[in-house]
């Protein structure tokens, strides 16, 4: 809604709302809420004459129905909507692909960019298990480009010796004839570059930057 419609909106409804371009109405039953999607629609567009967009508006359960990126929780609580939750996943695909020929201190550094602004937005929703599990599949991939960016099976056995990792074991992951994600997953890659490694390149530990900026709050 642009600004002089959401007047004539608080007005007419006898209500005060936020200024926002979505609205999210809550009641307690699937019929109460086919009611209200019907008032509303009738009041919108026949009594403001604005266009509703049907593919946007529905009924259905308060787990189902986003706001803003977030959605609620039993008991009242936010947390995130599922869309937004793979919207961050394609976002950092994107930025941790394997053929975009950048280096791993600049992919670490766009990814630790869009974790700080992703977080400091739905820092006041519930997210803890969210962190953990996308931390998880974050440094798979970055072990994935990592190892990519090796090329070669010398190179390979070279740097997971070079972290500490033995010879005949390094030798085994660099000529295994495994894809490059399922090499990421392997002993050797997470003995290799585990969490100490990658604090030392400089990636951020998104459960802990959440629970930072939720006792910040």
């Amino acid at each position: 809604m642009s600004r002089e419609v959401h007047v004539q909106f608080c007005e007419r409804a006898g209500v005060r709302l936020p200024c926002a371009t979505h609205r999210n109405i809550y009641v307690k039953s699937e019929a109460a809420g086919q009611r209200v999607m019907a008032s509303v629609t009738e009041f919108l567009e026949q009594g403001l004459k604005l266009k509703v967009n049907r593919q946007k508006s529905a009924v259905g359960h308060v787990s189902e129905r986003k706001f803003l990126g977030h959605r609620l929780l039993a008991g009242g609580a936010l947390g995130v909507a599922p869309q937004s939750q793979e919207r961050l996943k394609d976002n950092l695909r994107e930025l941790t692909r394997r053929s975009a020929g950048k280096s791993l201190p600049e992919v670490i550094r766009q990814v630790n960019q869009k974790f700080t602004g992703w977080i400091q937005y739905f820092q006041m929703a519930r997210m803890k298990g969210l962190m953990q599990e996308i931390g998880q599949w974050l440094r798979r991939r970055l072990r994935c480009l990592r190892l990519k960016q090796c090329k070669r099976a010398h190179a390979i056995a070279r740097l997971l010796m070079s972290l500490g990792e033995r010879e005949d074991s390094a030798w085994m992951l660099a000529l295994s004839g495994k894809g490059w994600w399922r090499l990421a997953d392997t002993p050797q890659a997470h003995r290799a570059m585990d969490l100490r490694w990658f604090k030392d390149t400089g990636l951020i530990d998104p459960e802990a930057v959440y629970l930072a900026v939720r006792n910040a709050c």
